[in-house]
């Protein structure tokens, strides 16, 4: 019941936000990497990729780009966050001739919530996901028995940062601004960058500047990828693509496209992993548009999404 009313929020409010028809394609059910492939993308991440992204290290100056995430953050539908600090014995009792004290936490939360990384399992097309595998095959309620986020290996390559809202001549863009090919090809050039097989990609809207001034706008509607941007990206070869909003696409969407169909063309069509909440305004700063990217996501059995805290390192 629990899973089922999930669903059913995610998807009213993704009506609520606006859709179109869901544009199929006809041959996505079949990975290039055989009928047992788990991690899509990931399987770019090869020894020559890590070694090429490592000589961007020139400063050794590190980013951290995780959202501090606390029970305000705003988050997508009933998500909530909340933990508990406690001493684990009571009124302070201390343990042994040096009187040990300690505190532990409690964490109650949607594992989707902040800075987080959208795993194989999370989206699927009329309950198949990603290299054909149907939802009746492996979700569980006690965790997924496929595309689990302990499952994905880490990510060390190279990140590209794209100024999207400079590109575009902004601060920040506005809700429904829609990022796709000719944008995302336009600030690359602008920029003097190129996308290559086995990147990250991280988008700056400048959306995360809501953050503590309007919680409410920031989880209503957001800039961000569409779904022809999503294409270009996975015919790239991408490994990730990531952006500093809570839900990557652009919502409203697009009025052609379907209910977080740029989750469906990423995740389940190419295997291709989402990252969402990004804290990209250092990076920025610094006018850093490559750098080496690194993630090690926590290894929570059978989770599809979790919270993470990726490092660029240039």
């Amino acid at each position: 019941m629990r899973i089922a009313r999930s669903l059913t929020l995610y998807t009213a409010c993704a009506l609520a936000l606006g859709a179109g028809p869901v544009i199929a394609d006809s041959d996505w059910q079949e990975s290039k990497w055989g009928p047992d492939d788990r991690i899509g993308a990931a399987n770019h991440l090869t020894p020559d990729v890590v070694l090429d992204a490592a000589q961007l290290i020139t400063e050794g100056k590190t980013y951290s780009l995780g959202m501090v995430l606390d029970k305000e953050f705003p988050a997508f539908g009933k998500r909530f966050f909340d933990v508990t600090i406690m001493e684990p014995r009571p009124a302070g009792q201390t343990v042994g001739p040096n009187k040990l004290t300690s505190t532990d936490d409690v964490l109650h939360t949607w594992l989707g919530i902040g800075s987080q990384i959208d795993g194989l399992g999370h989206i699927g097309i009329d309950h198949v996901h990603y290299n054909g595998v149907h939802a009746s095959e492996f979700v569980h309620v006690d965790g997924l028995k496929e595309f689990g986020v302990e499952n994905i290996p880490p990510i060390v390559t190279r990140g590209v940062l794209l100024d999207m809202a400079g590109y575009l001549g902004e601060d920040m863009l506005n809700e429904g601004t829609a990022i796709n090919g000719e944008e995302i090809r336009g600030a690359a050039e602008a920029q003097g960058v190129e996308i290559r097989e086995g990147d990250v990609v991280l988008l700056h809207t400048g959306w995360s500047n809501l953050l503590g001034v309007d919680g409410e706008r920031f989880a209503a509607g957001e800039p961000g990828l569409g779904v022809d941007g999503a294409r270009y990206l996975a015919e790239l070869g991408v490994v990730a693509v990531g952006a500093d909003n809570w839900g990557l696409e652009v919502i409203p969407f697009e009025e052609d496209a379907g209910v977080f169909e740029v989750h469906q063309v990423l995740l389940v069509k190419h295997g291709v992993y989402i990252l969402e909440n990004i804290e990209t305004r250092e990076l920025l700063a610094d006018e850093a548009w490559e750098f080496l990217f690194v993630l090690g996501q926590p290894k929570i059995a059978g989770a599809v999404q979790v919270f993470i805290n990726p490092v660029a390192i240039r």
